[in-house]
């Protein structure tokens, strides 16, 4: 019975050891994600675009108005973004000789158009990619519903027709497009 008793504690014992030979520790890791959202110019990688500088220089330039060449944006956004624009005045401001200064207003003279589209969402309306809208110092929608990314880009082209009514000088304003997660 000795020697029975004997094998059964050697056996356990050996069993101990083995149970020590490895250990387990474990370690939370918290992605601490907030949302996040940019809008540049792609031509230039910067929240403020190169001047797009319009040249009425013939009498069809008055007549028919002047074209710009597609100015293209990005968007990066962790979330669904909608984009809007309208313009930082009501009116030009003037640079030129006539006194006093006139006044165009930017409604009925400056349009816009999305050229290209590659946000994922839609052109709003009254927007298009076939026809001008003009702009004004209200911002209406003009990308909706753009997909989450990191290069979600849209190009915009812009049309001024301000007619023979106004002396020759230079008429500025700018134009803010504004992103904004949905």
């Amino acid at each position: 019975m000795k020697k029975v008793i004997a094998i059964a504690a050697l056996a356990i014992s050996g069993f101990a050891a083995n149970a020590q030979t490895s250990s387990t520790a474990t370690q939370t890791v918290n992605l601490n994600l907030s949302n996040a959202i940019e809008l540049t110019f792609t031509g230039n990688n910067s929240a403020t675009g190169a001047a797009v500088n319009l040249a009425f220089n013939t009498v069809n330039d008055y007549a028919n108005g002047v074209e710009s060449a597609a100015q293209q944006l990005k968007v990066r956004s962790n979330k669904k973004f909608g984009v809007s624009v309208k313009t930082s005045a009501a009116n030009f401001s003037y640079t030129g000789s006539t006194t006093p200064a006139p006044t165009m207003p930017v409604s009925g003279v400056l349009g816009l158009k999305v050229s290209a589209n590659g946000t994922g969402g839609t052109i709003a309306t009254p927007f298009s990619a076939t026809a001008y809208n003009t702009l004004s110092a209200t911002a209406a929608n003009l990308i909706s519903n753009g997909l989450n990314g990191g290069n979600q880009t849209f190009s915009v082209m812009y049309e001024a027709t301000p007619g023979f009514t106004y002396p020759a000088g230079t008429y500025t304003v700018d134009v803010v497009y504004t992103a904004t997660q949905l």
